[in-house]
């Protein structure tokens, strides 16, 4: 009889995302769940032992289009990994991005992009992965 192998689960040491900022606006992704829209920034969740700057530039590229140079940390916050019961908190990081060409090209698994302010964005339904930005304060988007 065949012995089953059980993969353990990746293990994330943070939230990478990009703060895309042009005049006072952010870019979010339009992401369809449920017959609803939601906002998500550009993110990815980063393994332990990976670069977050080098998996973040990637993941931007993939997912917004934007071919961009990643900055130091902005904003921070928590992020849970884990179920609602069982809850694993690691760091979310909002990283500075800056490109030559800000036109944003949607990647796979979203429909749009929005460009508004983070506290325009906080009136909206946000996405699992930036449900840290409620809790973030504006004062730190504005550094």
């Amino acid at each position: 009889m065949r012995e089953k192998k059980m993969l353990a689960a990746p293990e994330y040491s943070a939230l990478a995302c990009a703060i895309v900022e042009d005049g006072g606006r952010m870019l979010f992704l339009k992401r369809v769940e449920k017959e609803r829209e939601v906002l998500e920034l550009p993110c990815v969740l980063v393994e332990k032992g990976m670069n977050p700057v080098s998996e973040l530039k990637g993941a931007v590229l993939a997912q917004a289009g934007i071919d961009a140079q990643v900055h130091e940390p902005i904003m921070e916050g928590r992020h849970n990994v884990g179920s609602r019961k069982r809850r694993k908190w690691i760091p979310a990081l909002g990283f500075g991005i800056s490109a030559k060409n800000m036109g944003a090209r949607v990647g796979a698994g979203f429909s749009g992009v929005k460009w508004i302010s983070i506290e325009d964005a906080k009136k909206w339904k946000l996405g699992r992965k930036s449900e840290w930005l409620r809790a973030s304060s504006s004062s730190q988007a504005a550094k």
